[in-house]
Formats: C-alpha cells, sequence, structure tokens
C-alpha cells in the first residue's frame, strides 16, 4: 500500500449522505436508532441504578449524539485535527460509561468508533484509533478469547469494506457527474456546429447575390446623379432584380436542405450549370450514397465557384465534373477564361476561405487556382 493511499481521506462523494440511494439511507438510520435503543435500554434495565446516574446517562448520550454528528460533519469536510478530537471525545465517553457501571453503552460506544474511524479517515489516523477502540473493548469484555477475537476481526472487517464500499459509490458518482459533463459539453458542441453551419449557409447563399445587387443598385444611383438615359438605369434595376431572384431561390434551397429536404445533387449541379450562358456538367463513376454534410459541401463549393466565374470571368465557358471515386467524391470547376467582370470587386473575398474550410471540416480539402487559360477550383471530401 503506497503512501498516498494512507494518507488519503475518502472522498466527499463517499462521505456525504446525500449521495446514498433512499433504501441505504434508510437502512443506516435504521441500524442508528436500534443502536441508540439498545444503548439506552441497557442503560436502564438496572432498576436499582440511581437517578444520579439516570441523570448522568442522559447527559452522556446527548453529548455522544453531539459529538458524533460533528464528528461526521468534520470528516465530511477532511478537517482531521478536530474529527480526531471528536473521536477521542467519545471513546473518552464509552471510558467514563464503563467506569459508572455502564458496560453494554461503553462496549457499543468502543465498537462504533472502531468500525466508523476506519470508515471515515486517513488510514494513518484511522489505525491507530480503531485499535485504541478495540484495545478498550478487549480491556473490558467478558466473553472467551475465541469470541472476543473473532468480534475484534470482525469490526475491522466491516469497517473496511464499508471504506471500500463508499469509495467504490463516490467513484460511481463521480463517473455519472462526468459522463453528465461530457454530454452536456457535446450538446453545447454540436450547437456550435450547427450555428456555424447556418452560418455557413447564410454567407454561400446570400453573401455574393446581396453584394452584386448593391453593386447593380449603386450603379443606377450614379446614373441617376448624372442624369443618363432611363434605359441604363432600367438594365441596372432589371440585373438587381434578378439576383434578388437567384438569392431568392438559393435561400429556399438552403432552408429545404437545413430541413433534409434535398433535390438529387446531379440534378441540382445541372440546374446549377443551366443558369451560365456555355456550361456541361460530366459525371463518371459508380454512383454511391452521400452524407448529408458531403453532399452540402458540393452543393455549396460548386454554387461558389459559379458565382466567382459570372463575377470574374462572365461569358467565359464552365465545365464541371462530379467523380465518384468510392471513397472520396470530387468536383471540378473549370472555366476558360476571359475578362473581369464588372462584379470582380463585390463581395469581402471570404468565398475561398469558406469553401475551403467546409472541405477541411469534413477531412477533405480544396484547391483553387489559375488552370491554362482560366481558373480551376477542385474539391474531395469522403462520401
Amino acid at each position: 500500500m503506497t503512501a498516498e493511499a494512507w494518507s488519503r481521506w475518502p472522498s466527499r462523494e463517499a462521505l456525504s449522505p446525500a449521495e446514498m440511494t433512499p433504501a441505504r439511507r434508510i437502512l443506516t438510520r435504521a441500524v442508528r436508532i436500534m443502536v441508540v435503543a439498545l444503548v439506552v435500554w441497557s442503560g436502564l434495565a438496572d432498576r436499582d441504578a440511581s437517578v444520579t446516574v439516570v441523570v448522568g446517562a442522559g447527559f452522556g448520550l446527548a453529548v455522544c449524539a453531539a459529538a458524533a454528528w460533528a464528528f461526521f460533519r468534520m470528516t465530511y469536510r477532511h478537517r482531521l485535527r478536530p474529527s480526531v478530537l471528536l473521536l477521542g471525545v467519545l471513546l473518552g465517553a464509552g471510558i467514563a460509561a464503563q467506569e459508572v457501571g455502564l458496560a453494554v453503552p461503553a462496549l457499543v460506544l468502543w465498537c462504533v468508533c472502531a468500525v466508523t474511524a476506519l470508515e471515515r479517515l486517513p488510514l494513518f489516523a484511522a489505525v491507530p484509533a480503531t485499535a485504541a477502540a478495540l484495545g478498550a473493548y478487549i480491556a473490558v469484555d467478558n466473553d472467551a478469547w475465541i469470541v472476543t477475537a473473532v468480534t475484534t476481526v470482525g469490526m475491522c472487517l466491516a469497517g473496511y469494506v464499508l471504506r471500500l464500499d463508499a469509495e467504490a459509490r463516490g467513484s460511481a458518482r463521480r463517473l455519472l457527474a462526468q459522463e453528465r459533463a461530457a454530454r452536456e459539453a457535446e450538446r453545447e458542441s454540436a450547437a456550435l456546429a450547427e450555428r456555424a453551419r447556418i452560418a455557413r449557409e447564410i454567407h454561400d447563399v446570400l453573401a455574393h447575390s446581396l453584394s452584386a445587387q448593391l453593386v447593380h443598385l449603386e450603379a443606377a444611383r450614379i446614373l441617376l446623379d448624372q442624369d443618363a438615359g432611363r434605359e441604363a438605369v432600367r438594365e441596372r434595376i432589371v440585373a438587381a432584380r434578378g439576383m434578388a431572384k437567384e438569392g431568392l431561390d438559393e435561400t429556399r434551397q438552403a432552408l429545404s436542405a437545413l430541413r433534409g429536404d434535398m433535390t438529387p445533387l446531379e440534378e441540382y449541379l445541372k440546374e446549377l450549370v443551366s443558369l451560365a450562358e456555355d456550361g456541361e456538367v460530366t459525371v463518371t463513376g459508380e454512383r454511391c450514397p452521400l452524407s448529408a454534410e458531403a453532399s452540402q459541401a458540393v452543393r455549396r463549393v460548386a454554387q461558389e465557384a459559379l458565382t466567382n466565374v459570372r463575377k470574374h470571368a462572365p461569358g467565359a465557358r464552365v465545365a464541371l465534373r462530379l467523380e465518384y471515386g468510392g471513397e472520396h467524391i470530387t468536383l471540378a470547376v473549370k472555366d476558360d477564361g476571359g475578362p473581369a467582370g464588372e462584379l470582380a470587386v463585390a463581395g469581402a473575398g471570404y468565398g475561398l476561405l469558406g469553401m475551403r474550410e467546409r472541405a477541411e471540416l469534413l477531412g477533405g480539402s480544396l484547391h483553387a487556382g489559375p488552370y491554362e487559360e482560366g481558373f480551376m477550383v477542385r474539391l474531395k471530401v469522403p462520401v
């Protein structure tokens, strides 16, 4: 046994009565009541006892009850000196009871002290206290030596078993508390992850649409200030209206995705490419079921890549290739380049960063950069 085991207190969960089950609490109280009843009955059984002895016995019983209550409180708080002092008061009360002829209460008190010390004190203090209590018990016990020996060993075993049982209950309570804390942390983490996912959806769906609308509306305002023709202003307003309609459609698709009601991936990509002036979709590999996260990542990356094409190279030819590869799915969006559009300055520049973050959260990767005369975005995520 290590030095730490000798100096370690039983845990507060083990010493706290609040951690007991209702049935165990009732049994403990019943045993205590029986012990007190035995002590009182044995003290009053002697009909020749004087009034002084009876009054003194009652006073001693009250002192022992108060000392026992305080002992339980001090051991729960892990305060060694007060605990040992209170246990000494109880042992002294047993000696006083023996001196006035109350042998049975004295024996009961010493036995209770021996068992309780082993159960609630650090072993380096419990062993001497138990030895003192059992030594007093052996000194005045009139039974055969074999009975006394068996009783002494039995009380030692009872105290140590109660200690181990209390420690086991305390460990179970701590593990239960840790499990509850872990579940609560997991729920909070899931909530934060869901908020982050919704935030990405909001950005992917609305950011570019709204920024493009702002560009068109700002251009319309400038044209109005310059007294430009109605047709030029009308074109800007119509373009902003188209952006708003497209943003509304994308918002509806995002809400459907959040509810788990998504159109097939290939169909969605074809609808998305159909908005471009010149585009095609190619699907290769053996189709397999995709997780909701992987499917949503492919959709949003395709949407973001095509939006960037409309902003930076309007009119460019777009080729979208979706490849099923068993454990991974790969999406490549390429354009053949073109002159920068007037919307190239729109947005805050978080598009590629958001796409890369979405891929890395799923354990995948995203690469974007120049390709031949144009630009290519390549996403690879686990299915």
